[in-house]
């Protein structure tokens, strides 16, 4: 799929069946946020192109496999979570929605993006709008499209890490048996 990572080595890039712990929680958030910043590095390139639109489709595509994959980094996609016993499920349901992870634990769908991104519509109208002034507005339509990406993935990510301390905090994960993904 467009924008998935490469796997270097299968055991390396296993998604753990429970939500990470401990120090995994800090390794997951910090690849996340890299994998938030490439991506945005892209939203920023594609933003860049004068034609108006492209921008938003790719966006809408690339933010859904971002946080599918932050998601599983955490322990926390809808794949992940279903594996698990019926009170731990309700038990992450509910942590989630407490932080206002809308997108944690979620099968991601475009229109769940959609919604996400209509939150930032003004924002993302001033993109649009930028592109007609030439080079000046496509620098600062990359500009925004940057921030602004960066700024939706990090949050997610700051989110999905929030639910997995909330859910060590309740001693929902078993910490001796969680492996954090390498």
């Amino acid at each position: 799929m467009l924008f998935r990572r490469k796997n270097k080595d299968i055991l390396s890039t296993e998604a753990p069946l429970v939500p990470v712990s401990g120090i995994g929680v800090e390794l997951a958030r910090e690849r996340c946020r890299e994998m938030v910043r490439k991506r945005a590095m892209v939203s920023a390139g594609v933003a860049a192109i004068p034609l108006p639109g492209v921008d938003i489709l790719s966006d809408l595509t690339t933010f859904a496999v971002l946080v599918e994959e932050v998601n599983k980094e955490f322990g926390l996609s809808q794949k992940q979570i279903e594996r698990l016993n019926p009170q731990r499920q309700v038990l992450i349901y509910r942590a989630a929605a407490s932080v206002g992870g809308m997108l944690v634990g979620k099968l991601v769908t475009r229109k769940l993006v959609l919604a996400v991104f209509q939150r930032a519509g003004i924002r993302i109208a001033a993109k649009t709008v930028a592109k007609v002034v030439p080079i000046a507005g496509q620098v600062a339509s990359a500009a925004i499209g940057f921030a602004l990406f960066r700024k939706m993935g990090n949050q997610h990510v700051e989110a999905c890490a929030q639910v997995a301390r909330e859910l060590e905090s309740l001693n929902v994960i078993d910490t001796g048996s969680t492996v954090a993904p390498m």
